[in-house]
C-alpha cells in the first residue's frame, strides 16, 4: 500500500539527508534530441536569429474548469487577478500558509470558467489538492508530462518561436501580419490551416510567441514553423541548450516546494502519496543545513516581490504581510572568474583530488541545486542554477544574496562541490570542494533581456 507523503517523511528521518541523497538527477527534457546542430549554435540562435523551443514533452498541464475556477485560483495565488480576463496569461505563484513558495507555473485564461496551468508538478499537485478537498465547484484534468506516460501523446503540443526574427517567421508561417499583442496576451492564429492559440511571450530577452493546440495538429504546425524559419536562420533547440536559456533571462526554475514541514501544509502531505514530486525530489550542492526550512524561499528571494498583492484573500497572505517589511535577499547573477573555473576544470585532468565536474552547458546535477555563496568567509547567500552561456562567454549562476552583498560589482565566492567527497546521488562522483571567485552582476545578465522584458521579475534589478 502506498504511504502518504507525511508518513513517508516521518519514516525517513532527517528530510535534508533524504533529499540530498535521492537518486534522482536533474530534470530532463524528453522528446527532442540533445542537440540539433550543437548547443553553442543553438544558444547563439536565440540572441541573433531565432529559435524554436519544443516544450511539448517536459511540463505538466492541468486544466481547471467550473463556476469556482477563477475564485479558487485567485485564492491560491499571491498575484492580483484584477483585470485578468479571457485571452490573458500570468506567472502564477502559490505559497504555503507560512508564506514560502510552492513553485511557479504559467496560468492561461482560455475561456470563461476554463484555465490551464503549465509547468512543474509541485504547483499542479497543490492545486489538485485544493480542488479535491476544498468547497469549490471545479473540475481538474491533468495531462502528465511525457516522461511519466507510456503512450507518448499529450493533449496539446507547445512550441515557442523566440528571437530577433521571431515576428518575421510568424508572418511567414501565418501568411499574414501578426498582431502586436501586449506581453502575456493571447490570440488565435492560422498555421498550416490549423487554429493555433498564440501567447505573446519572451525568453532570453527576445520577442516571440508561445503556440499551442491539439496534439493531432502537432506535425502540421511544427513542419510549417520549421519551413518558415529556414529563410531567417531559425535554429531548433535541443535538450542540452534548453535548460541554459534561463541563465541569461534570470528565471530561477528550481525552488524547492516548501511543504515538507509546517502545520499549514500537513493536510496536503497527508493527502498526497509518496509517489509524488516531493518525495522523489533531490537537493544538491555545497549549502547544507540540518533544517529543511533553510531551503525554503520567499517570493522576494526569487524576484517575485512585485507580484505580491494584498488586494485579495489568499493562502499565505497573513505570513507575507508580516514578511513584507523585512529586508529580503536579492536575486542576482554571479559571473564566475574564468581562471578559477578553468582551475577547477583542469583538476579533472589528473589523478588524485578533483573538483566537481562541470557539465556543459548546464552544470546542474540535481533537481534542486543549492550552492553556498561566501563573502570574506561568511555566508552571503545561495546559488540555485549554474551553467555556461556561449553568448556571454561566461560560466554564470543565478543566486539570492543578502542585501549587503547584492550590489553589482561586489566580489564573492561560490563554494563548488559537496562536502565530505559528495553525496550518494548517481550524478555525483568523488570530489573535493573548491571556492570559485565571482562578481555580482545584474539579473538578467543579458543586457538585451534587461532592456526588453516588460516590468516584471525579469527586468533590471538594482541593490
Amino acid at each position: 500500500m502506498t504511504r502518504s507523503l507525511e508518513a513517508a517523511l516521518n519514516g525517513a528521518g532527517n528530510i535534508v539527508e533524504l533529499l540530498r541523497n535521492q537518486q534522482t538527477g536533474p530534470n530532463v527534457y524528453p522528446g527532442v534530441p540533445a542537440e540539433y546542430t550543437n548547443w553553442r549554435d543553438e544558444q547563439w540562435g536565440w540572441q541573433n536569429t531565432a529559435v524554436l523551443f519544443n516544450q511539448s514533452y517536459h511540463m505538466v498541464d492541468l486544466e481547471v474548469s467550473g463556476p469556482d475556477a477563477f475564485a479558487m485560483l485567485e485564492y491560491l495565488g499571491i498575484n492580483s487577478f484584477k483585470g485578468f480576463t479571457v485571452d490573458k496569461a500570468k506567472q502564477f505563484i502559490p505559497v504555503t500558509p507560512e508564506g514560502y513558495v510552492i513553485g511557479d507555473v504559467i496560468l492561461f485564461y482560455l475561456a470563461e470558467n476554463t484555465f490551464n496551468l503549465v509547468g512543474r508538478a509541485p504547483v499542479i499537485e497543490w492545486v489538485e489538492f485544493h480542488a479535491a478537498t476544498g468547497n469549490w465547484n471545479v473540475k481538474v484534468e491533468r495531462d502528465e508530462r511525457t516522461a511519466m506516460r507510456s503512450d507518448g501523446k499529450r493533449k496539446n503540443y507547445r512550441f515557442q518561436v523566440q528571437g530577433p526574427n521571431a515576428f518575421k517567421i510568424m508572418e511567414r508561417a501565418t501568411g499574414a501580419e501578426v498582431p502586436q499583442l501586449k506581453f502575456f496576451n493571447m490570440t488565435t492564429l492560422k498555421i498550416a490551416g490549423k487554429d493555433v492559440r498564440a501567447l505573446r511571450h519572451g525568453m532570453a530577452g527576445q520577442p516571440g510567441y508561445e503556440l499551442f493546440g491539439p496534439w493531432e495538429d502537432y506535425a502540421a504546425v511544427h513542419a510549417a514553423l520549421v519551413a518558415a524559419g529556414k529563410e531567417f536562420g531559425m535554429r531548433l533547440v535541443g535538450g542540452r541548450a534548453y535548460s541554459s536559456n534561463t541563465l541569461e533571462s534570470a528565471w530561477i526554475p528550481s525552488p524547492l516546494p516548501a511543504y515538507y514541514t509546517g502545520e499549514g501544509s500537513r493536510a496536503f502531505r497527508e493527502w498526497i502519496s509518496e509517489n509524488s514530486y516531493g518525495y522523489k525530489a533531490s537537493i544538491g550542492g555545497s549549502f547544507v543545513s540540518e533544517r529543511i526550512e533553510d531551503y525554503y524561499l520567499t517570493p522576494w528571494d526569487l524576484g517575485y516581490g512585485p507580484f505580491v498583492k494584498f488586494d485579495h484573500d489568499f493562502v499565505g497572505r497573513d505570513a507575507l504581510e508580516r514578511m513584507s517589511g523585512n529586508a529580503h535577499r536579492q536575486k542576482v547573477t554571479l559571473a564566475l572568474d574564468t581562471e578559477d573555473v578553468l582551475r577547477a576544470i583542469s583538476s579533472n585532468f589528473q589523478k588524485g583530488d578533483r573538483a566537481k565536474f562541470f557539465e556543459f552547458p548546464s552544470a546542474v546535477y540535481s533537481m534542486h541545486p543549492y550552492d553556498a555563496v561566501l563573502a570574506d568567509g561568511k555566508h552571503a547567500g545561495v546559488s540555485t542554477w549554474i551553467g555556461y552561456s556561449s553568448n556571454e562567454g561566461k560560466m554564470l549562476t543565478l543566486a539570492m544574496l543578502q542585501p549587503e552583498y547584492a550590489a553589482p560589482g561586489t566580489r564573492v565566492s561560490l563554494l563548488w562541490g559537496e562536502p565530505n567527497g559528495g553525496t550518494r546521488k548517481l550524478t555525483v562522483e568523488p570530489h573535493v570542494q573548491t571556492e570559485i571567485k565571482a562578481t555580482v552582476s545584474p539579473a538578467p545578465y543579458s543586457e538585451v533581456a534587461r532592456d526588453a522584458y516588460a516590468d516584471s521579475w525579469r527586468t533590471r534589478q538594482t541593490a
